[in-house]
C-alpha cells in the first residue's frame, strides 16, 4: 500500500491544477487517470469541437465573400481529413503539454488506470492500494444513449465518436436539440451535409427564454437546417442506402445519426457506495457549497458534482478548493455568477438568470432588449442576426442576467459577468463609455432602455 497526502481521481480541468498546487506546498500527491489527461475539454469537448467550428466558419465566410466584394473563383471544397487532423493535433498538443507539465512536477505521481474505493481513504488502482487523508474526485461525464427503438441496431455517433469521422455525411440526423447537437448541426451544414435536428421538446435550447430559442432556430433554419420539434415517435432501422429514420410516421433516409441527448456523470463504477459517498438520483455526487461530499476528506469537482458542466466551472472548482484548503480562504460555489456560451454562429453568451427565472423568483423585474442590427460592428461585418437582452431587479437595480445572441456575443457577455461579479448596479454601468466600434458599446444603451 502506497501512502500519499492526496489522491486525485480524474485528470480533467480541476485535477491536474490541484495536484500541482498541492505539490508546490510540499505535498505528495497521486493523480489517477483512466484514459486521457485533460478530460472532456481537451479530448472530446471544447478544444476539438471549437477547432471544427472554426473550419466550418471559414467555409461559411468564404462562400459569403462576394457579399463583401471579395470574389473567390471555384467551388469551396471541404477536406474532412484535413479538418479532422487539425482538430486531433490541437487535442494532442494540449494533452501532451499536460503530460509534460505533470511529469516535470516534483511530488506528483501520475498513474493510468481505473480507481475504485476500498474504504473512505483507500482506492485500488491496477491491483494496487493507494491511501491518503484527502481524496478528490474529478471524473467528468459521458454521453447518454437514450432507449430508442432500433438505435442499438445501427452504427450511431456520439459527440465523442463523431470527432474521428473523416468523411462528410450525406445526411446527418441529430437526435437532441440542445447545445451540443446545435453546434454540430450548424458545423456539418456548413461543411456541406444535409441536416435534420430532432427534438422531443417544444423548442430547441429549452433552457433559454423562448425569444432566444426562437431566434436560434431561425438562425439555423436560414442556413438550411431542418429542425423537427415535438418529436414523439422516433425509431431507426437499417436501410438499403444507410439508415432509415422514422419520425412520427414520416420516414427519412439518412447516412449518419448523431445522438446528442445529454450527458451522465462517470460515477457508477467508482465504488462510491463502499465509501458511503452520497449521489443524487441522476448519479451526480452531492457536495456542499465548498465542494465537500458527505464523507469527511472526500471532495468532488467538475462535471461529476452537478454544480456546473463547463470547463470554466470545473477550473473554478479547483480554485475554490485550493483557496479554502491551501490559502485559508472562504470561497463558495454559490458566489460565482453562472455563465456559458452556445457556439453556433453567431454565438450566444449567457450570464445569470433568464428572464423566465427572474420573473418566477418573485422580484419586480425590468427587461431591455435591442437587436444586433443596432450594433456598428455587426453592420460593418454584415452579420446582424440576433439580439441583446438584460434583466434587472427594479428595486435593488441589481443586474440579474443577460443574453447576447450575436456576433462576438461570447466575448461581449464578459462585461456583464464582471459587473455582476462586482455587484455593479445597472444604473451605474449604463453611464460607462465603451470603445467604438465594438459589440460591447451597445450595452450602456441597452441598460438605459430598462423598463
Amino acid at each position: 500500500m502506497r501512502r500519499f497526502d492526496a489522491i486525485l481521481i480524474g485528470a480533467g480541468q480541476a485535477g491536474p491544477s490541484l495536484a500541482v498546487r498541492m505539490a508546490e506546498r510540499g505535498m505528495k500527491v497521486v493523480l489517477v487517470e483512466r484514459k486521457f489527461l485533460g478530460g472532456t475539454c481537451v479530448n472530446s469537448g471544447c478544444m476539438p469541437t471549437k477547432t471544427l467550428v472554426a473550419s466550418a466558419r471559414a467555409a461559411y465566410v468564404s462562400r459569403r465573400g462576394a457579399d463583401l466584394g471579395v470574389k473567390i473563383s471555384g467551388e469551396i471544397a471541404i477536406d474532412m481529413q484535413v479538418v479532422r487532423r487539425r482538430a486531433h493535433q490541437i487535442t494532442m498538443e494540449a494533452r501532451n503539454g499536460l503530460a509534460e507539465w505533470l511529469g516535470n512536477m516534483d511530488g506528483v505521481t501520475t498513474i493510468y488506470g481505473h480507481a475504485r474505493f476500498e474504504t473512505t481513504d483507500r482506492v485500488c488502482v491496477n491491483g494496487e492500494t493507494l491511501t491518503a487523508p484527502r481524496i478528490f474526485i474529478n471524473v467528468g461525464a459521458r454521453p447518454v444513449i437514450p432507449d430508442l427503438p432500433g438505435l442499438e441496431d445501427i452504427d450511431h455517433l456520439t459527440s465523442t465518436s463523431i470527432l474521428t469521422l473523416d468523411v462528410l455525411p450525406r445526411h446527418l440526423a441529430i437526435i437532441g436539440g440542445s447545445y451540443i447537437g446545435l453546434e454540430f448541426a450548424q458545423m456539418y451544414r456548413r461543411f456541406g451535409s444535409e441536416i435534420t435536428v430532432v427534438e422531443r421538446g417544444a423548442r430547441v435550447a429549452s433552457r433559454e427564454d423562448e425569444d432566444v430559442s426562437d431566434a436560434i432556430q431561425e438562425i439555423l433554419a436560414a442556413e438550411g437546417i431542418d429542425v423537427r420539434t415535438n418529436a414523439n415517435r422516433i425509431s431507426f432501422s437499417r436501410g438499403e442506402d444507410g439508415i432509415r429514420m422514422s419520425l412520427d410516421g414520416a420516414d427519412f433516409d439518412v447516412s449518419h445519426v448523431l445522438v446528442a441527448t445529454g450527458r451522465r456523470p462517470n460515477t457508477d463504477d467508482l465504488g462510491l457506495d463502499i465509501a458511503g459517498v452520497a449521489v443524487d438520483p441522476r448519479g451526480y455526487i452531492v457536495v456542499d457549497d465548498k465542494l465537500a461530499t458527505n464523507v469527511a476528506g472526500i471532495w468532488a469537482l467538475g462535471d461529476c458534482n452537478g454544480r456546473g458542466a463547463f470547463t470554466h466551472t470545473s477550473y473554478n472548482d479547483f480554485e475554490i478548493v485550493a483557496a479554502n484548503l491551501l490559502d485559508d480562504e472562504d470561497r463558495k460555489v454559490s458566489s460565482r455568477i453562472p455563465g456559458y456560451a452556445l457556439y453556433i454562429d453567431p454565438p450566444l453568451g449567457r450570464a445569470g438568470m433568464t428572464e423566465r427565472e427572474a420573473a418566477s423568483s418573485g422580484r419586480k423585474v425590468l427587461v431591455s432588449r435591442r437587436p444586433m442590427a443596432r450594433v456598428g460592428r455587426a453592420k460593418e461585418r454584415d452579420e446582424t442576426r440576433g439580439f441583446m437582452k438584460v434583466v434587472a431587479d427594479a428595486d435593488t437595480k441589481e443586474i440579474l442576467g443577460a443574453a447576447i445572441l450575436g456576433i462576438e456575443g461570447d466575448e461581449a457577455i464578459h462585461g456583464v459577468i464582471d459587473a455582476m461579479s462586482a455587484g455593479t448596479r445597472y444604473t451605474d454601468l449604463q453611464w460607462s463609455v465603451p470603445i467604438h466600434p465594438t459589440v460591447s458599446e451597445l450595452i450602456p444603451t441597452l441598460l438605459r432602455g430598462m423598463g
